[in-house]
């Protein structure tokens, strides 16, 4: 009972309480605190403060941004305080500068020393958790660089043969006095020792890509914590003299920025997400789906964690420029409100139900039987908990219900299907649209359908509006008039209706819903219907012989006559029209979000010839009286020459983007993303952007679309996304280890250095393969991909003679 009471003592924080400040200069990069836990250090592009920790508030005691010319050197994408002096920082720059602050100088500026070997921005500055003068950099160069602050250059530098340097870090244990771990773009990470700068001890790939941060355990010795952009945190073992395993990991919902291991708590580690989650969530590894603990108190992107030496207070910042110290009373617990029912299925259609007991898990009470029974375990066999872990103990049942039918399609073959056949480059825009729109149709997704069919409207050209109120759209084939009361929103209803079918009866339906504007006339030629009149005088009606060529047309060549046979398709009979229509692009597509309201004209501008709504323009009244495209009357009510305007239609796609992809459908996303190109340039943050594209390439991997997935990162390029198309660019060697001796094959050769014997040699012929080499993943012998093909399809043993069942797939 003291040990609980002791605990709950120190769970209700009885050392702090949950505070902010904000800080005006700009966003936050980093922080890092003071031996003692006392003061922070703030840095970033326009900040470089250092703040008291009071019971009650941040005070801020001293401003390092000072100066009358402020270079880069103060542009700071990380900042380190040294443990054992107070007086000592460092900061990582953006130029490529590392820099060490004296805060014991009397003089004004606090800025001591400048390193300017990096030849790139420096992200990563690290002090050796022991000695004084040691002070360790990564940097975008590829390289890491160690500092006697005692002489004015670098004593060593680090080259990994890699990518860019994300994260460095010294072992803080005393028996790896000499060790240090740094993170790759690439995804490897790099154990080094200080004493070999010209080689690696050891290195081991950690993610499928780059890796943005490490940290050590400070109690196991064995443990190294690395987490990336493949939204995983990973725990390796990292031994000397033993193979590198992954001991946990841990699946997050966004990329990991940054992470850090809990003090006296064994299995705890908090992290912040890169992007899209701005909270902070800590971890116990040993359940790595739900968190254990949250912190939601940030509104942007979380950038650095740091622990006031207690495991219920630690400090963040974040770039909407506030810091933040956060106790473990104020958190909230995900796993108290999670639904303690799961369901989960795969591509395969196979389905998995889990649920506690108390609810009967799988259709069944308590007292059921099979494989739901449940199994109670006498008392003495049961583990008391640890009221120091704050677990819930809950037993649940599982069920597993397999697709045994083959034949049917799952649910996802509309996804395949849709990648397969969707064009996203390489045609005119409008005919994108309309290909994609035709594959959905062919699978029933009507509402895809209408999507692409409204982008191609709004980014392929509608029409134009010409000064008579005449719509001529050449990519639709309509010639239609609107009037400024109510005739937009029902032309778009007809635009949709007649892209969505062609067909002769979906005309009918369209010709009892004329929008105001258009009258229809009857053909004189057809029973029971009488002769119409003219709306005009005849002398106008014959005076313009164009409009005269007109009356022998047939049906409405538009939207039809209501009769089968009434469409006209004679298009090289149609009399030339270009004198009296507007053939140029559209400008809009969408019916305004308000009424259109044109002023009054003036009594001199209605007697003006050339006024639009001037009654000597006979020209705009004129169409009216002749039989023009059989009925179509056009109305000589003026109206905004602009009704499409892509500039106010581009923030309506963008929040599309985000309602396709908050649905789940980040396929449909990003190839309406990637077809717009620059139409949507700078509209979507960057970071989004690589969100939705990163999510699309994972999905394509589960269903192994390869070469989709290679297309999409190509593509990437074409919408202003390079960090996702550099993907096509890692490294894909694979070191493999002597047949003969095991030793490691880090050079190249057809000779091991160490046996000095042929390696990669064909199982079969027994000569050194110099082509393309396959080999076993379970016994490792291979050769020539022929020679081990025609082994194979008459023997199941390896054909080097170690009685493993190899299969090639």
């Amino acid at each position: 009972m003291a040990n609980l009471k002791e605990v709950r003592d120190r769970v209700m924080g009885s050392m702090g309480r949950t505070m902010f400040t904000h800080v005006a200069e700009g966003p936050i990069n980093a922080l890092s605190t003071c031996r003692d836990g006392s003061q922070v250090v703030l840095a970033g592009r326009n900040v470089f403060k250092i703040y008291g920790i009071e019971d009650e508030e941040f005070l801020e005691r001293a401003n390092l941004r000072v100066g009358r010319k402020l270079s880069l050197n103060f542009s700071c994408a990380d900042v380190a305080w040294h443990q054992l002096d107070d007086n000592l920082l460092a900061t990582a720059a953006t130029n490529g500068a590392v820099i060490t602050w004296n805060l014991s100088k009397s003089s004004r500026s606090k800025q001591d020393q400048v390193f300017t070997e990096h030849k790139r921005t420096v992200n990563k500055v690290c002090f050796h958790p022991t000695e004084l003068h040691v002070l360790l950099s990564g940097s975008q160069d590829g390289t890491v660089k160690l500092f006697d602050l005692r002489k004015k250059e670098s004593a060593s530098t680090f080259h990994g043969r890699s990518e860019s340097v994300r994260d460095v870090q010294f072992n803080p244990h005393r028996d790896y006095y000499f060790s240090f771990a740094s993170t790759h773009e690439n995804g490897n990470v790099l154990l080094w020792d200080l004493r070999r700068p010209d080689k690696a001890e050891r290195f081991f790939t950690a993610h499928s890509g780059p890796v943005f941060c490490c940290d050590f355990h400070p109690d196991d010795k064995s443990w190294l914590a690395t987490a990336g952009r493949d939204k995983a945190i990973k725990v390796w073992e990292v031994v000397p003299y033993k193979q590198i395993q992954e001991v946990h990991c841990v699946q997050t919902i966004a990329s990991v920025g940054r992470i850090k291991w809990r003090p006296q708590r064994r299995y705890h580690i908090a992290s912040c997400s890169l992007l899209v989650d701005f909270s902070i969530n800590i971890w116990d590894i040993r359940r790595p789906y739900i968190p254990f603990a949250a912190f939601e108190e940030h509104r942007d992107v979380t950038t650095g964690i740091t622990w006031r030496q207690d495991p219920h207070i630690f400090l963040s910042c974040s770039k909407d420029c506030t810091v933040y110290q956060h106790v473990f009373r104020d958190a909230k617990r995900p796993a108290d409100h999670a639904n303690p029912m799961g369901l989960c299925f795969n591509v395969k259609g196979d389905i998995s139900f889990a649920a506690s007991e108390a609810l009967g898990g799988g259709g069944r009470g308590k007292g059921g039987s099979g494989m739901y029974a449940s199994t109670r375990l006498p008392s003495f066999f049961r583990k008391n908990p640890d009221p120091t872990e704050q677990f819930r103990s809950v037993n649940s049942n599982l069920s597993v219900f397999t697709n045994r039918t083959q034949e049917n399609p799952t649910a996802m073959d509309w996804f395949v299907k849709t990648a397969e056949n969707y064009c996203l480059t390489g045609r005119p825009l409008s005919e994108l649209c309309e290909h994609n729109a035709q594959v959905a149709r062919q699978l029933g997704r009507h509402q895809i359908v209408q999507t692409w069919l409204m982008l191609k409207l709004i980014f392929a050209g509608l029409g134009t509006v010409s000064d008579k109120g005449v719509v001529t759209s050449p990519s639709l084939g309509r010639i239609v008039s609107l009037s400024t009361t109510g005739g937009q929103g029902d032309l778009l209803d007809r635009v949709s209706q007649h892209n969505e079918t062609s067909t002769v009866t979906d005309m009918q339906e369209a010709k009892s819903t004329e929008p105001p504007g258009i009258t229809k006339e009857k053909d004189p030629s057809e029973p029971g219907e009488a002769e119409p009149k003219s709306a005009l005088p005849q002398s106008q009606a014959t005076d313009n012989p164009a409009h005269a060529d007109l009356t022998h047309v047939h049906g409405d060549f538009f939207f039809g006559d209501g009769e089968g046979g009434g469409a006209y398709n004679d298009y090289d009979s149609l009399p030339n029209m270009d004198h009296i229509q507007d053939w140029t692009l559209p400008g809009e597509a969408f019916q305004p979000r308000h009424e259109i309201i044109d002023r009054n004209p003036s009594p001199e501008e209605l007697d003006r010839p050339d006024s639009p709504t001037s009654i000597n323009e006979s020209e705009t009244v004129s169409l009216s009286n002749e039989k023009f495209l059989k009925g179509t009357v056009l109305s000589p009510t003026p109206m905004n020459p602009s009704f499409l305007d892509v500039r106010l239609m581009s923030p309506l796609v963008v929040d599309m983007l985000h309602h396709y992809a908050e649905q789940g459908d980040v396929q449909m996303t990003v190839s309406v993303m990637i077809v717009l190109g620059d139409h949507l340039k700078d509209q979507v943050e960057e970071q989004i952007q690589e969100h939705w594209l990163m999510s699309y390439v994972d999905m394509l991997g589960c269903f192994k679309l390869w070469m989709v997935a290679t297309e999409i990162i190509k593509l990437s390029y074409l919408i202003g996304v390079p960090s996702v198309g550099t993907l096509n660019q890692n490294s894909t060697s694979i070191h493999s280890n002597c047949n003969h001796c095991s030793k490691p094959l880090t050079q190249k050769g057809w000779l091991c250095t160490r046996c000095q014997k042929l390696v990669n040699t064909c199982s079969v012929c027994h000569h050194v393969v110099k082509g393309l080499y396959v080999w076993c993943q379970g016994c490792s012998h291979g050769g020539h991909i022929h020679h081990i093909q025609e082994w194979l399809r008459t023997n199941r043993q390896c054909p080097a003679g170690c009685g493993h069942c190899c299969q090639y797939t």
